[in-house]
């Protein structure tokens, strides 16, 4: 060879090897791509500041709406006298401001439950005190005069009155593990009705009401502790343990729920005569703006039933005053985050077949329909002081997009964001501001606080930092495309090509879905991918993959049929979509048809080996995370949602990889994490031996002492590199 061409050449290649693999994998989960974030933004009293808590967690900051600067420090570590915080781990403001819970030594439970030691902050005088001496506590809330605190710990509720020198008492004391909860939910209700407080203050602040779950007729369900690492349970070094706890599956028997009033002043105890179904349920308990009125929220056990009733503390009598009805189910978001503190209240209702926004008295009268249309209202922030502007999210325009809206009385409609993409808000106590967060499928988060017009008046985060980076990355290209299928439905999805595309070429293909009821993966947003901002799928992108994500029949942000038309038979539509979608993709001049691989993580783990048993053989593998693999595995409240039970519907059920097993085409890696409390080990367990008697060969990964999330330590680095592996050894040939 010439020596000069031999030289050049040379130059090429190591300017390839240079730029070869820049997004890498230990960069992406390192956060080196993560957005920066305005973290933990509180509205204050005044309706013209917010809190937030400082980057490097030591402050917690008064801001101004209008300007975004700090106007004082309200909680500084390093001055703070009393004990010593080093890191702020949450916190939560008296109602008069005068006081903050600062959290700190924070122990996860499940989702969204944690022990954690509070100490109670002065702001005046600077000085810390503990909440208690006696152990950790959970879930703790101010009384409304912020002369009180009520929280939970060992499953019974307690008591601090910071006029009385903080003394402590203790309210219930029937709580027990595994029988007996007061004031906390039990597993099945915080994962499903995602709420971890079940307590509340009167507004005179001199009752306490609380959900008690009986649960000792609920069936234990154990997983395995060995020593494992990361943290490491020395307790199990030589013979493993098991964690036990309360687990309703499908068509088992749930917690026994009551709702008891506490009367601070005379110490007597009631429960209240709130009608409910033996096998129902209570979501959500709220004390209104009127003293002794507590709002109940029921369910029935196939869910279609919810009913309002205003109860009194005192008396304990309960009146009926709304009942909202679906033929299939009511959603979680009829009854999630209502607020019945002044003389009205909106609720999120699908009842026209889209979810609007419908206005009501206190005493449960339809005042006015307050949004309509084809499209959904995705959150509800607020009213104004006056009571006649309301303000929501909503996607109207597109099923990608989510705005800023404002509505008045009269039914008069403003939309509020200018930036076409995703929007979310932070409203002022008043909602005469906002800090509007906007984004789109290649803009990282920005971050502007505007006016109760939509007015822009000041930026505080643009990430331009993370836009300089990814500038300097070799991405491939982004975008939003639409599958029609066979039995002519379109389908939203996202497509991710490498840099240098070349439509001459065919490449390997890998979808990544979720499916789940309701659920939206697909989103003008740059939240979108496997670890954000898409850019797992751009790394993958590098190595010569095309990525795609697509929305089936049965996720969100379409209207209630779109989203219902799964009912009673959940994975049967779900996986047909993706089956046709990889035809569709196989038909692509650019993509290899025999390269297509499908990936998913729980509801994804369980659509993936749904599509892979479909009978379609269009996938060369696929590798499902966390799948269930049979109904009859998980929980009450979620499945029985949407399929009921399996004495009603049990060839629903049957639909399911553990069922159709025997179809399956295609290499599989199935991984479980056997602390999984969630979506258990036994999903997995049983599915394998479902193959090994099939004769199917398949790899599978377990991780030790992980739950559902499987990270800690190395862990979420070791199974990322552990899928990848396996699809490069199948696709990459």
């Amino acid at each position: 060879m010439n020596r000069k061409v031999f030289f050049v050449a040379a130059l090429w290649m190591a300017a390839m090897a240079v730029c070869a693999q820049q997004i890498k994998l230990e960069d992406i989960l390192g956060g080196k791509y993560f957005a920066h974030s305005v973290k933990r933004v509180r509205p204050m009293a005044d309706g013209e500041s917010y809190a937030l808590v400082s980057d490097d967690g030591q402050k917690i900051e008064r801001c101004s709406f209008k300007t975004g600067e700090v106007i004082e420090t309200l909680f500084d570590a390093s001055t703070a006298r009393g004990a010593a915080v080093r890191r702020v781990e949450g916190y939560i403001l008296s109602p008069d401001e005068k006081n903050i819970l600062i959290e700190t030594n924070r122990t996860p439970i499940y989702r969204r439950s944690a022990t954690s030691i509070y100490y109670i902050y002065n702001v005046k005088n600077k000085t810390l005190a503990p909440l208690s001496e006696g152990g950790p506590q959970e879930c703790p809330k101010f009384s409304p005069d912020g002369n009180q605190i009520a929280f939970v710990r060992d499953n019974n509720i307690f008591l601090v009155k910071l006029l009385f020198n903080n003394a402590e008492s203790q309210i219930t004391k029937d709580g027990e593990r595994n029988k007996i909860i007061n004031g906390k939910p039990d597993w099945v209700y915080e994962e499903e009705f995602s709420f971890n407080c079940a307590f509340d203050f009167s507004a005179d602040s001199e009752m306490l009401a609380w959900i008690r779950f009986d649960e000792s007729a609920v069936k234990t369900f154990s997983f395995p502790w060995y020593k494992g690492t990361n943290p490491s349970k020395e307790e199990y070094k030589l013979y493993p343990g098991a964690y036990e706890y309360k687990y309703p599956k499908a068509g088992e028997v749930n917690s026994k729920v009551s709702v008891l009033t506490y009367d601070i002043k005379s110490r007597v105890t009631r429960t209240m005569q709130v009608p409910l179904d033996d096998d129902g349920y209570i979501p959500r308990i709220q004390f209104t703006g009127e003293k002794d009125k507590l709002m109940v929220l029921t369910l029935n056990r196939h869910q279609d039933r919810l009913d309002f009733y205003a109860v009194n503390a005192r008396s304990t009598t309960a009146q009926l005053i709304l009942r909202e009805e679906d033929k299939r189910y009511v959603d979680e978001p009829a009854y999630s985050d209502i607020d019945f503190s002044g003389d009205q209240f909106v609720m999120l209702s699908e009842r026209d077949g889209h979810q609007h926004m419908y206005l009501y008295s206190l005493g449960g009268q339809l005042i006015r329909q307050l949004t309509s249309g084809d499209y959904e209202v995705t959150e509800y922030y607020g009213a104004d002081a006056s009571g006649k502007n309301f303000y929501y999210a909503s996607n109207e325009g597109s099923p990608l997009e989510q705005y800023i809206y404002k509505v008045d009385a009269s039914g008069k409609k403003t939309k509020l964001s200018t930036e076409k993409g995703w929007n979310e808000a932070v409203f002022s106590d008043g909602c005469q501001y906002y800090l509007n967060t906007y984004s789109n499928l290649t803009t990282p988060p920005v971050y502007t606080l505007c006016n109760a017009s939509g007015k822009a008046l000041k930026t505080v985060e643009d990430n331009a930092d993370l836009k300089n980076r990814l500038a300097d990355l070799p991405l491939g290209t982004t975008e939003l495309i639409s599958v029609n299928t066979a039995d002519g439905i379109q389908l939203n999805g996202w497509m991710v090509k490498p840099r240098n595309f070349d439509a001459s070429r065919q490449y390997p293909v890998i979808m990544y879905q979720y499916g789940g009821p309701g659920y939206q993966m697909v989103f003008n947003s740059f939240d979108n991918g496997f670890l954000g901002g898409l850019m797992w799928e751009q790394h993958l992108a590098e190595k010569g993959y095309i990525v795609v994500c697509v929305d089936g029949r049965g996720t969100g942000g379409r209207g209630s049929d779109f989203k219902r038309c799964t009912y009673m038979k959940l994975g049967d539509l779900e996986s047909r979509d993706q089956v046709e979608t990889a035809i569709w993709l196989g038909k692509l001049p650019y993509v290899d048809k025999t390269r297509i691989a499908i990936w998913g993580w729980s509801f994804g783990g369980f659509n993936t080996l749904m599509s892979m048993c479909e009978g379609r053989e269009v996938f060369n593998c696929g590798v499902a995370v966390a799948p269930v693999t049979d109904w009859r595995f998980y929980d009450t409240v979620y499945t029985e949602r949407f399929m009921r039970t399996p004495q009603e519907n049990p060839t629903g059920y049957d639909c399911s990889p553990l069922h159709r097993y025997e179809k399956i085409h295609g290499d599989l890696l199935l991984i479980h994490g056997m602390a999984d409390d969630n979506v258990h080990f036994q999903n997995s367990a049983e599915l394998a031996e479902a193959f090994v008697q099939l004769g199917y060969q398949f790899d599978m990964h377990f991780y030790t002492n992980r739950n559902h999330s499987i990270y800690g330590g190395n862990t979420r680095q070791h199974l990322v590199t552990r899928i990848e592996n396996f699809l490069d050894e199948h696709l990459l040939k």
